[in-house]
């Protein structure tokens, strides 16, 4: 998903600064992709030099530090956006998991310690799940797309809990391995 389309597409809602915006990003798009500062202002620059958004200074006066940059969607940005919506995405979705890529060589190492992950994947799921059913509700009221995407990450959340469970239940009782099975299938 292109990060620039993402800001113009939170613009649409309201005016933001780039902590805000990383902060929804990182909150309501978590499952389907992350992002990092310094990928947000770089793309902020780019899109005021393309006449995209605005910048204005947000007065902050009861807030310690600098004033902070209020950015806001131009005509221009809004035309940008609807040409984007109407375009295919730009690639099939693709899941890039450190621990799947792992998981597909524990039969290679230690049963006990691809358990022990396994474990730390199902508590990082679980707390995950926990988050995305509050910010379920909250989401609710702002509009049906919205919602049934808040919806798919909690039904991926909770297809991922089910599937690490049943993948720790078959280490723990039917654990090969994998060297041997390769061995004995040459």
């Amino acid at each position: 998903m292109a990060i620039k389309h993402a800001i113009l597409g939170l613009l649409q809602y309201k005016n933001m600064h780039g902590y805000k915006i990383k902060e929804h990003i990182e909150r309501n798009f978590g499952h389907m992709w992350s992002i990092n500062y310094g990928q947000i202002y770089p793309n902020l620059k780019s899109l005021h030099e393309d006449g995209f958004i605005e910048i204005a200074e947000m007065d902050v006066t009861s807030v310690k530090g600098p004033n902070r940059k209020l950015y806001a969607i131009t005509g221009a940005g809004r035309k940008e956006f609807k040409r984007w919506l109407q375009n295919s995405p730009e690639k099939n979705m693709i899941l890039r998991d450190p621990f799947l890529l792992r998981f597909v060589f524990f039969g290679f190492g230690d049963r006990d310690r691809a358990v022990e992950l396994i474990d730390e994947q199902v508590r990082l799921y679980r707390k995950q799940l926990i988050v995305r059913k509050k910010n379920a509700s909250r989401l609710c009221g702002k509009g049906s797309c919205v919602r049934l995407v808040s919806e798919l990450g909690i039904e991926f959340n909770e297809l991922v809990l089910k599937w690490l469970l049943r993948a720790k239940d078959e280490m723990l009782h039917n654990y090969e391995d994998e060297a041997e099975v390769i061995r004995k299938a040459l």
